[in-house]
């Protein structure tokens, strides 16, 4: 551990750029807590002796780049967070500054290269800012010394709150560092904390070199021994097919080919995103090298505080559209697949190169960690096997999305930490820069950005032909379609069975001393009574709907045997749920369902011979029910068991009036649905028994539910 010194205005830490993740579930509790303040310590003073690299204070309030915001915001933005999550713990009660807390809370994440963020803030001083930064550090401090301590810290220790400040400042190292390359180099001053590599040159060829496949188990369990970000939690299990990787990263030389052969002009090599961003930003070169930077007219390299001349053999910096362009260009050339790696393909490579992790390592096995540099290096610097910069010096751009594996949770105190990012248009990076510390340089770290985004992150391109996997995984949002997958597979409500399955066991109990061999779940919706016939002991069962979203969901929930999906809660709060089969019991019948969507009141041939079709919910939304219930009986076999639920809640929105059933007065008296249903079924049907009334609950907010009672009534195909 580092020295410390004790002061007046508390201890001062020596050596804290080299500085390691806690280890959370081992030790006695007073030396883990000494730990814990160390590091919280130690990552306030790395963070201010980044901003200390800004000329003035009017520097702090530049935007370097337009779509974010100016550095007095992310000065005050990592102390505002401990105070915001600290009391969204419980943790602490009363604030100490509600403006700042507000005004530094959220940052910004633009969908795309084009948006503007005008908002005016009316920002306060850096001394103000440092003021409260202080205070914000005496609090954090006093609540480590003071709250109990116990072991090991999980998620729902109060320390996790702390290590979640922590973790969240040390991001900020990277992305302030980031948006500070990004000033004006007269707004900069050089600081010794931030001394840069000094070794360039000429890099060596790069040259692929074979990974051999095998299986790739992703996933931190709950008691893993380090912090780490919900979308770290879960479980993936990959079997990667051999493939090989370029030894090294990309230099500046070996990119510099790409721009000297104009592919910053030529469309061919970019995707349509990649190509839209080129044109809108007018880009020519990567966007730290700088055109005649330096004394003698060459290419200039802009660090994070001075440009220097170009090293060729450090690696480029780039966007993950350039990267992929880059891959586009370099595959035509060579006639070979080439392609930026999967996150399946980069953690089969790091596990083939057995490279040890934070905060078990003796010395950083990469330029990681602010252990040696405070930039890039040359690309040939750390040797890891056959490959070269498997970690750190930059982080390297994957093929892959974002997504969450099974099992993932959102952490209470953090809901939209990972969860805005589980749209396909986040895509991970892997590996680590310079810069990256704590959380962010451990094996299981997963940090995604925005395909035009920019970090210290260059690529590293992979010979394959295998497929790249596009996790569509996002959460269902369309709030009709969480409220039924709630509906279908969510926990009961007041009481109140599970509509889908009550309505399956009802057909089931029919069905006894029948034939079950294919049924039909017309208006099927996200599938569940599908499931439960097929369990219940049908051969086949094939759920038809005609709406898109829940045939969709439904098919998901089929081929992978889980959904996602975000609830309202109250205003613009969410709940992220997941639902998998089989929780439910329902995963080995996965292989007797199909679904389709299909027009009830206009079935394709090819749907018909069954011994059930169930109806739920559905007669009363169709534009058309007369036709329906007039020809139901075509795609029946003989002895067959029609069963219908209704509210009968007849709606000009979805059936014109003279087609409703029922609900509406013929020579001044009532006409009843069951009526109508008795009348237009008697051709061919026989009706068996009474009708039942079958109560279900829809859950809109966690304080808004709908109760309604179908009615449920059974007919039997006449022989």
């Amino acid at each position: 551990m580092a020295e410390i010194r004790s002061g007046n205005k508390g201890e001062i830490f020596m050596d804290i750029r080299n500085t390691r993740t806690t280890i959370l579930n081992e030790g006695n509790p007073e030396q883990k807590r000494s730990e814990i303040r160390e590091y919280f310590h130690k990552t306030y003073d790395v963070d201010e002796r980044l901003y200390e690299t800004l000329k003035g204070d009017d520097t702090f309030y530049l935007r370097a780049d337009r779509l974010r915001h100016p550095l007095i915001f992310y000065f005050g933005h990592t102390a505002t967070f401990f105070i915001n999550k600290l009391n969204i713990a419980r943790l602490i009660s009363t604030r100490i500054n509600p403006r700042f807390e507000s005004m530094f809370a959220v940052g910004v994440d633009e969908m795309s290269w084009d948006d503007l963020d005008a908002s005016h803030y009316d920002w306060p001083t850096r001394q103000e800012v440092k003021a409260y930064r202080d205070k914000v550090r005496e609090l954090v401090d006093r609540l480590i010394r003071c709250m109990p301590m116990n072991l090991p810290i999980t998620w729902e220790n109060p320390f996790w709150a702390i290590m979640m400040g922590i973790e969240h400042e040390r991001i900020h190292l990277e992305t302030s560092s980031v948006l500070i390359r990004q000033l004006p180099i007269d707004q900069v001053v050089k600081h010794p904390f931030w001394n840069i590599c000094r070794e360039a040159g000429e890099p060596p060829q790069n040259r692929l070199m074979p990974v051999p496949g095998g299986r790739v188990l992703l996933g931190k369990s709950a008691d893993h021994a380090l912090y780490g970000w919900d979308n770290e939690y879960g479980l993936r299990e990959a079997e990667v097919a051999d493939f090989k990787a370029s030894a090294y990263l990309v230099s500046n030389r070996e990119f510099l080919a790409f721009v000297d052969a104009g592919g910053y002009s030529d469309p061919q090599w970019w995707t349509d995103e990649g190509w839209s961003w080129r044109t809108f930003k007018q880009v020519e070169h990567p966007l730290f090298w700088v055109r005649g930077g330096v004394k003698d007219g060459g290419w200039g390299l802009r660090t994070m505080l001075e440009v220097i001349s170009l090293p060729w053999n450090w690696p480029v910096e780039v966007n993950q559209l350039e990267a992929k362009a880059f891959c586009n260009w370099k595959a035509a050339g060579t006639g070979l697949p080439i392609r930026l790696p999967t996150e399946d393909e980069w953690n089969r490579l790091r596990d083939v190169c057995n490279i040890s992790d934070q905060p078990w390592w003796k010395q950083a096995p990469g330029n990681i960690n602010l252990e040696h540099w405070s930039s890039s290096c040359p690309v040939d610097r750390f040797r890891s096997g056959d490959f070269f910069d498997v970690i750190g010096n930059v982080w390297q751009w994957t093929e892959t999305p974002i997504y969450p594996f099974h099992g993932f949770r959102i952490h209470p105190w953090y809901d939209d930490f990972s969860t805005p990012t589980f749209d396909t248009r986040h895509n991970l990076i892997k590996g680590g820069s310079w810069i990256s510390t704590g959380n962010e340089a451990t094996r299981d770290s997963r940090y995604a950005f925005r395909r035009h985004f920019f970090q210290h992150a260059g690529l590293r391109y992979v010979e394959s032909s295998a497929p790249v996997e596009i996790h569509q995984e996002q959460y269902e949002t369309d709030t009709l379609a969480a409220q039924y997958c709630d509906a279908h597979y969510g926990r009961e409500h007041f009481g109140v069975p599970n509509f889908a399955s009550t309505c399956a066991a009802a057909c089931l109990e029919l069905m006894r001393g029948r034939k079950t061999g294919h049924a039909l779940d017309l208006g099927c919706a996200v599938g569940r009574a599908s499931f439960e016939l097929a369990r219940g002991g049908f051969t086949k069962v094939t759920g038809l709907d005609f709406s898109t979203r829940f045939f969709r969901l439904a098919a998901r929930m089929q081929e992978e045997g889980y959904l996602r999906y975000a609830f309202h809660e109250e205003g613009d709060i969410r709940s992220y749920h997941e639902i998998m089969l089989a929780d439910l019991g329902l995963d080995t019948c996965r292989d007797r369902v199909e679904f389709f969507q299909a027009d009830a009141c206009n079935l394709p041939e090819k749907f018909t011979g069954y011994d059930l079709v169930l109806a739920a919910n559905l007669i009363d939304r169709l534009y058309a029910p007369r036709k329906f219930l007039a020809t139901i009986h075509e795609r029946m076999h003989p002895g067959g068991v029609l069963v219908l639920t209704s509210p009968y809640t007849w709606d000009e929105a979805y059936t014109q009036k003279a087609e409703w059933l029922g609900g509406y007065r013929d020579a001044g008296e009532p006409v009843w649905t069951l009526d109508a249903l008795k009348e237009t079924l008697a051709p061919h049907f026989r009706m068996l028994g009474d009708p039942r009334d079958v109560p279900f609950v829809i859950r809109e907010t966690r304080r808004k539910f709908q109760h309604t009672v179908a009615e449920l009534t059974v007919w039997e195909l006449k022989g």
